[in-house]
């Protein structure tokens, strides 16, 4: 019996992962571009999240934690703005 194209479709349609994609320390680093130290305190701080795993402790954030971190750095970043907070000097126009 030939499947008509719906049925094979959602027989052969790619499923969500079941588990978050997961950085190292050093992926967020080179992805905000930003320095270990940096990278460290927020994460110290508690400002992006992450967690240790294994007995030596090995540091990891989740894609998604990262994602929320950016999205709210940028919020932060226009509510400042709009604020007066950051002078209008300080605000790059080539962005």
């Amino acid at each position: 019996m030939v499947k008509g194209t719906d049925e094979v479709n959602k027989t052969t349609a790619p499923t969500a992962a079941p588990f978050p994609r997961m950085l190292t320390l050093d992926e967020v680093q080179e992805i905000l571009n930003l320095g270990k130290p940096l990278v460290y305190a927020l994460v110290k701080s508690g400002e992006l999240r992450a967690a240790q795993f294994g007995g030596r402790g090995i540091w990891r954030v989740r894609q998604d934690d990262l994602e929320a971190y950016i999205q709210a750095a940028y919020e932060k970043t226009a509510d400042r703005i709009a604020s007066g907070q950051i002078p209008d000097g300080d605000i790059p126009t080539d962005a």
